[in-house]
């Protein structure tokens, strides 16, 4: 997993280059962690992503303990097979994965496959 970190103001993108899977998964939340505190907005742009497995929804649905700014996150470049696990999380829990919060652009009516 490769992980760019863009930071502009108060807005920062993490681009990924690689699965997300639990092995990736303390490097991705370290690179979180490792953001300044002015930080509010945090996309994730997944557009070289083509693989995630649940530990994607742990990713953006399970808030660290760390401590840190409360950020918005939002998810851009989703590709087949991580934008069908999102849906269908969101299918079986719509309450706990939020796909509004993370696909803010995205209307309803178009969340679906």
């Amino acid at each position: 997993m490769n992980i760019t970190t863009t930071i502009d103001g108060t807005s920062a993108r993490l681009s990924l280059c690689g699965e997300i899977d639990f092995d990736a998964l303390p490097p991705l939340r370290a690179a979180v962690d490792a953001l300044p505190p002015q930080v509010t907005d945090l996309r994730w742009d997944l557009t070289h992503t083509p693989f995630m497995d649940v530990a994607g929804l742990h990713l953006f649905f399970t808030p660290t303990t760390s401590g840190g700014p409360k950020r918005r996150a939002t998810v851009t470049g989703l590709r087949t097979q991580p934008l069908s696990l999102l849906l269908m999380a969101a299918d079986v829990n719509p309450t706990l994965f939020d796909l509004s919060r993370l696909l803010p652009d995205v209307p309803p009516a178009e969340l679906s496959l």
